[in-house]
């Protein structure tokens, strides 16, 4: 939702040091308790509202505003400086940023990479994306830890009244399909890039930024709730061939594809919004095998007949300890969730695979009936730890065992 009431009580200027006309633009954070922080703006000057959440994340601050699974968020990082790399198209998981608004402690404007391109806040103000400094995110992280996610609004044109009231106007996270906004219209075949680029390695002697892709193995099709990149090229990593389909795909059509296995991706929103995808996704079980993650975890869960619940202040970073229950291994993840599954909910033949050692929620379960596993993480990373990566190769193992 955007606003553009008139400012009743004009904000007092802001002295900064940066040379960046944006940051000397007053700007208002306002959250739906009535609690408000007052910074600068960066970017883009106006209106915006959105559920605001932290990541804890030190690096990737890129990849985290192009994850379509942050649609309808105001984000929070926790690191103190961001900015500090700048912003390369190579780094993004999507082909726009996502975020409603962006809330950082200091922004760099002067970023250090020889891989930079532009600045976070040049970035921003061709994208249209509101972000705010100087602002004490550590308090704010407490207090959202405390009281939970709940509604905001970013303001350079507001009153603190005004942005309260605004706020408390926003629609709720709860009962909201963000994946009609991110999925693809159309189904594409995805070429991606023909090499991988990575960094090099002494270990196995690789001297470039480059590595030539694996030949295909399987054809799979990949549901877009909102899929990352990096997910994409995991994925053909991995020896896939992948046909990206609109979420609201029928069943006949992906099985009329004569697909080896089928991938649910990531996606922001509520799951349980999501009825007539669940639908659908019930028709592919026993068909053909699955594998979910994040958001396709939740999808299935309700295809199961499970139910998710919301998350106090969610699972959003790249330090999360994730316990495999049958191995005893911990892994350490990345994660951007704002629901879980109630493991109470699942039936007898849903056997749970992993679990958060921070809260105990589900991490992953696998059915004892048919070829279908989920994580509830996001092993391919980007930004994050790539300790389970493996996913990937196990969703190559079920398909070659379902044969």
């Amino acid at each position: 939702m955007i606003l553009l009431n008139s400012v009743k009580e004009p904000l007092a200027p802001v002295p900064s040091l940066f040379s960046n006309p944006t940051a000397l633009t007053p700007a208002i954070l306002a959250l739906e308790d009535g609690r408000t922080f007052r910074g600068r703006a960066f970017g883009h000057s106006g209106t915006t509202s959105g559920e605001i959440c932290f990541n804890t994340s030190m690096t990737g601050y890129q990849e985290i505003i192009t994850d379509p699974s942050y649609r309808g968020q105001i984000v929070t990082m926790t690191y103190p400086l961001q900015g500090n790399y700048g912003v390369n198209p190579e780094d993004a998981e999507s082909s726009s940023p996502h975020v409603r608004g962006f809330v950082v402690g200091e922004l760099c404007e002067v970023p250090s990479s020889w891989r930079s391109r532009q600045t976070l806040a040049d970035y921003f103000s061709e994208h249209q994306i509101i972000g705010i400094e100087d602002i004490d995110t550590r308090a704010l992280t407490k207090h959202l830890r405390d009281k939970g996610a709940m509604r905001a609004v970013l303001t350079t044109e507001l009153t603190e009244e005004e942005a309260v009231k605004a706020a408390n106007e926003a629609p709720p996270m709860e009962g909201s399909d963000f994946v009609r906004e991110v999925s693809t219209p159309k189904p594409y075949l995805w070429e991606g890039e023909s090499r991988l680029w990575t960094i090099p390695s002494t270990t196995t002697g690789q001297t470039t930024n480059y590595l030539d892709l694996p030949p295909v193995q399987y054809r799979i099709v990949a549901y877009d709730f909102g899929i990352k990149h990096n997910i994409l090229r995991s994925l053909r990593q991995a020896g896939f061939e992948i046909t990206v389909v609109n979420a609201r795909t029928p069943a006949r059509e992906v099985l009329a594809r004569n697909p080896d296995g089928v991938f649910l991706s990531n996606g922001p929103g509520d799951p349980a919004a999501l009825s007539d995808i669940h639908e659908e996704v019930k028709k592919l079980i026993g068909e053909v095998p699955l594998f979910g993650i994040c958001l396709g975890h939740q999808i299935l869960t309700h295809c199961f007949g499970g139910s998710t619940f919301k998350l106090k202040f969610g699972h959003r970073g790249g330090n999360h300890p994730v316990k495999d229950l049958r191995s005893g291994k911990v892994a350490i993840t990345a994660q951007n969730h704002g629901f879980a599954t109630d493991d109470s909910s699942l039936p007898d033949y849903i056997e749970v695979t992993h679990l958060n050692l921070n809260d105990h929620t589900v991490e992953g379960m696998r059915s004892t009936k048919d070829p279908v596993f989920s994580v509830q993480h996001h092993p391919e990373a980007a930004p994050g730890p790539n300790d389970d990566k493996g996913f990937f190769d196990d969703f190559t193992a079920l398909i070659e065992s379902s044969k």
